[in-house]
Parts: C-alpha cells; sequence; structure tokens
C-alpha cells in the first residue's frame, strides 16, 4: 500500500520514464525512419516533462518579489531550459524531416532496411 502511495505521488516522473520507454523502443525496433523521428519526439517529451516535474513546488509562487516575503518560489530555470529544449527539438524534428524527404525522393521508400539493400547493390563510388 505504501508503494502504491508513493508512486502515485511521483505519477509524473514515472509517466515520463514509460514514455521514454515507449520512444526507445519506437526507435529500436522500427525500420521505418518516420517512425524512428516519432520514437525520437517522444523521447523527447518525456525529458521535458522529467524537467518539468523536478522544478515544480507543491504551494509554490512565480517567482515575483511582493508584499508576501515568506512565500515559497518556484524555480523557473527548469522551465527555461525546457523551453529552449522546446525550439531545439522542433528544429531537430524539421531538419529530419526534411532530410527523410530527400531520402524518399532518392530510393523511393522510408524503410531502412530496403534502403540498405539498395545501397548494397550500389558499387563503390
Amino acid at each position: 500500500m505504501e508503494l502504491i502511495n508513493e508512486l502515485l505521488d511521483h505519477i509524473n516522473y514515472v509517466g515520463a520514464a514509460v514514455l521514454f520507454v515507449i520512444g526507445l523502443y519506437t526507435v529500436l525496433t522500427h525500420s521505418n525512419l518516420l517512425k524512428k523521428v516519432i520514437g525520437i519526439n517522444i523521447m523527447e517529451t518525456s525529458v521535458f516533462l522529467f524537467f518539468v516535474s523536478i522544478g515544480y513546488v507543491a504551494g509554490g509562487e512565480a517567482p515575483i518579489i511582493g508584499e508576501n516575503s515568506d512565500a515559497i518560489y518556484v524555480n523557473p530555470l527548469p522551465s527555461i531550459i525546457i523551453l529552449t529544449g522546446i525550439v531545439v527539438a522542433i528544429s531537430l524534428t524539421a531538419y529530419a524531416l526534411s532530410l527523410i524527404i530527400r531520402i524518399y525522393d532518392e530510393y523511393g521508400t522510408l524503410d531502412m532496411d530496403e534502403i540498405m539493400e539498395i545501397r548494397s547493390d550500389l558499387p563503390n563510388e
């Protein structure tokens, strides 16, 4: 019973771990390049959830000093780091998708195994 209560208290960490495993499983088991990018995005989202969970303070207030000087403030640094991470993640996703489009134009498929087979039939340049 105590274990269940601990899990429920830290459900955000459990959710982040589960999301990361789902993303990692998707990247490792699928040969479709688009599914690999989706798996990487799921892993990125889990990292964002984990960092936001670390920065959360129960009952905390925004770090704006006002009349109540005894208030507990939330650390804004994890949120700022995550905003930067989201921008980087979107940029990498856009770049990966553009590469996938070029690969599809070149080989006519998104399957990694088929691409490797096509490349192995080509003479060395």
